[in-house]
């Protein structure tokens, strides 16, 4: 590892602490523990009376004893121990609790050819204050020593990245060796070297702008186009495309592969369906990772305007009401209602049968008047001719 000289970190004020190996430079009355471990803390006034004022992150709280016993430490122990004897100046001691950081698990990408290399990992555990992380570079069977280029931490992302500059001219498929190395005030780590090639670890990001519409009278089809991610410039590079879509109600991708446009018609989609589809991008020789999937895109293929409009027709039969069960069409409703100023709702309708009852009534009375009037005497036939008996 590169650096300056390391130290123990036993010394006055901290007894029963587990020896660690830490960086030159860490202040004189700071004391490291792990968690878990035990340590013992002591204000360098073994006969007198030690009153101790604790600031840590469980708050304020006063101690009494010379030494001062911590067990089990936890992160929260972490923060100032001001103590204070008869005839002595206070002390204030230090005590972080942190565990040496994990050995990284380094991954490298590149964009495009024409940009830089970053080496990034995610540490299980967020780094403790003063963490330092580093890389270093080196061809591979080259024997000068290799550069060397400090990481950064990311609170966002969770993760450390490390930008390795690219010198113009690179050979693509050249061998390098990649080696990492985390420090913090409880120790130091280092990763396994790792070797890559710029064209290996070429990784395209994501297509962008992916848009779905319908070809119209073509219910079956779906267009769907995009564009190069900003990062690769296609006037000097290509990029190869894969394209996947499903219907909304299947589980299933169906996967298109070998597209060279930034554009594609799907030809067997579900008439009237929603679909999902993505687009990812590879390098157009092969060479290094596909990107990840763009995010997902809905579209639904054209509808016939006229199914649409009969599906939105209201419906001929008769809609259920809350009063008797069943209401009528308006022009019966306007038909069975009782003429202005007749009798109100409920009363029962004349029957149709009164007037012809009348008529009859009527007739008949009038022939009984005329049997009445008739002149008495025998029957005379006007005319004999006419008369037609009915029988012998």
């Amino acid at each position: 590892m590169a650096g300056g000289r390391s130290r123990r970190s036993f010394r006055p004020g901290a007894r029963g602490l587990e020896l660690l190996t830490l960086p030159a430079g860490l202040p004189p009355d700071t004391v490291l523990g792990r968690p878990g471990a035990n340590v013992t803390l002591s204000c360098g006034a073994p006969n007198d009376t030690v009153s101790w004022e604790l600031e840590t992150r469980r708050g304020r709280r006063r101690a009494q004893g010379e030494p001062l016993e911590l067990r089990a430490l936890r992160r929260d122990d972490a923060g100032r121990y001001r103590c204070s004897a008869d005839g002595r100046p206070p002390r204030t001691l230090r005590l972080l609790v942190q565990e040496p950081p994990e050995a990284p698990r380094v991954s490298c990408r590149r964009r495009s050819h024409d940009r830089d290399v970053l080496c990034e990992w995610r540490p299980r555990q967020p780094p403790a204050p003063g963490t330092r992380a580093t890389l270093w570079v080196k061809r591979r069977f080259a024997v000068a020593n290799g550069t060397e280029q400090r990481c950064r931490y990311f609170v966002r992302g969770s993760k450390f990245v490390c930008r390795l500059r690219v010198p113009a001219g690179t050979d693509e498929h050249e061998p390098l060796a990649v080696s990492t190395c985390v420090r913090d005030g409880a120790g130091g780590a280092a990763a396994a070297t790792t070797v890559i090639t710029l064209s290996g670890v070429l990784q395209p990001e994501p297509p962008r702008n992916v848009t779905v519409l319908p070809l119209e009278r073509r219910p079956r089809r779906l267009r769907v186009t995009w564009a190069y991610p900003a990062s690769w410039d296609p006037r000097f590079y290509w990029l190869r495309f894969q394209v996947r879509y499903r219907p909304e109600p299947a589980p299933a991708f169906t996967q298109v592969d070998q597209v060279t446009e930034t554009w594609l018609e799907i030809a067997d989609a579900w008439g009237g369906t929603r679909h999902l589809v993505q687009v990812r991008a590879r390098e157009e020789f092969g060479h290094g990772a596909w990107s990840e999937w763009s995010r997902e895109v809905a579209g639904t293929p054209w509808i016939d305007p006229a199914e649409l409009a009969a599906e939105a027709a209201p419906s001929l039969l008769p809609e259920e009401d809350g009063a008797d069960g069943v209401t009528l069409p308006p022009e019966l409703l306007e038909a069975a209602a009782p003429p202005a100023g007749g009798d109100p709702p409920g009363t029962p309708a004349a029957p149709l049968v009164a007037p012809a009852a009348g008529a009859s009534l009527a007739l008949g009375t009038g022939l009984l008047v005329a049997i009445a009037v008739r002149p008495p005497g025998p029957f005379h036939v006007a005319n004999p001719d006419y008369f037609i008996p009915s029988g012998p």
